[in-house]
Order: C-alpha cells, then structure tokens, then sequence
C-alpha cells in the first residue's frame, strides 16, 4: 500500500484538485438537418447517423 512519506501542504493539494474541471462536449454539425448533435451519435432531431435513418423521432410521426 502507498503511504506518503511527507506532509503535503494545504496548497500543494488545493492546487492538484483545482485542475479537476468539467469540459463541454464536442458538438459537431448534422450533415442531414444542420442540427448541433454529438459526435458519433444518432442526430435527436433528425434521427440520421451516417447518412441513413436509424430511429424514428417525433416529427416523422406526425407526417
């Protein structure tokens, strides 16, 4: 087991911890609808992935 052979000050490990941020994901564009979308995934507002229909959304129902 790893034991720490010295005492780590106050800002040593505030300063580690301070680096433990949240990133935004990627978005990329929908070559079908234009949408924002994440990459390689099924488009939410069209419902294409790699150019062909893989899941229905809620406006092809209500055509």
């Amino acid at each position: 087991m790893a034991v720490p052979k010295h005492k780590v000050s106050k800002t040593k490990g505030r300063s580690r911890v301070a680096n433990w941020k949240a990133t935004a994901p990627t978005l990329v564009e929908c070559p079908q609808c234009h949408a924002k979308k994440a990459a390689h995934a099924v488009c939410p507002e069209c419902g294409y992935y790699a150019g062909e229909k893989k899941m229905l959304v809620k406006a092809d129902e209500k055509k």
